[in-house]
């Protein structure tokens, strides 16, 4: 198998099930407008976070790492009319072109984006006393993995759903002496995740346009 063959069913994927929108077209066209990095999620994988947060009902979602907003867009628009998603971004250019984009989308009375380091902006978070939080996405520098599914753990009930992307690293998951900062902090993740007896985890490797990665899912079945 190769990257070619990856991306054409990727794009086989896309035109089945996953039909043209122009406000998230318009957001990718943004980020490259913008040169934002290429990293946003897939619209198959888009369209997955969406499913997963309808799934559970989500009302309030968390997101860790919103780049363009491209994922922000599709997780709002699996809230109800009433829902909340606060999304942290620490880079200023990232955050107003999530802003911009958002607004386009229609879903700024939705979503609440957060701008600074997400390690100071969630104890700000679990301090405000929020309603608990029913779907988290974590998607932002990886070597901070352990730290940010501690703290979004705090805030979540049983059922909630926690994500966190590119897991996988293109297989140098397993690269124990690795000195990627990306890797080891994903590997300590899968530590904490192993020893935290309030949730069930498991990883699903993918392949796509995007490359070889995969993604953590962990339900929590304990209140935290």
């Amino acid at each position: 198998m190769s990257q070619e063959i990856w991306t054409a069913v990727d794009e086989y994927i896309n035109d089945q099930l996953v039909p043209s929108d122009p406000a998230l077209e318009d957001a990718l066209a943004a980020c490259a407008e913008a040169k934002l990095p290429a990293i946003s999620v897939t619209p198959s994988q888009g369209k997955l976070l969406h499913l997963l947060a309808r799934l559970v009902n989500a009302r309030n979602i968390l997101e860790i790492g919103t780049l363009g907003g491209y994922s922000t867009i599709w997780l709002a628009r699996a809230l109800p009319a009433d829902g909340r998603l606060i999304t942290l971004e620490f880079d200023p250019k990232h955050a107003q072109v999530a802003g911009e984009n958002i607004a386009n989308a229609g879903l700024a009375d939705l979503v609440e984006l957060r701008e600074g380091k997400a390690l100071e902006l969630l104890p700000e978070l679990a301090a405000e006393g929020l309603e608990a939080f029913d779907f988290v996405f974590i998607d932002a520098d990886k070597c901070n993995n352990p730290q940010y599914f501690e703290r979004a753990l705090r805030p979540s009930h049983k059922g909630s759903l926690i994500i966190v992307d590119n897991v996988v690293r293109d297989g140098g998951v397993i690269d124990a002496e690795s000195n990627n900062a990306d890797i080891q902090g994903t590997r300590r993740m899968f530590e904490k995740m192993a020893a935290e007896p309030r949730v069930l985890c498991t990883v699903q490797q993918t392949v796509g346009s995007k490359g070889y990665d995969g993604f953590a899912i962990a339900l929590v079945i304990g209140n935290p």
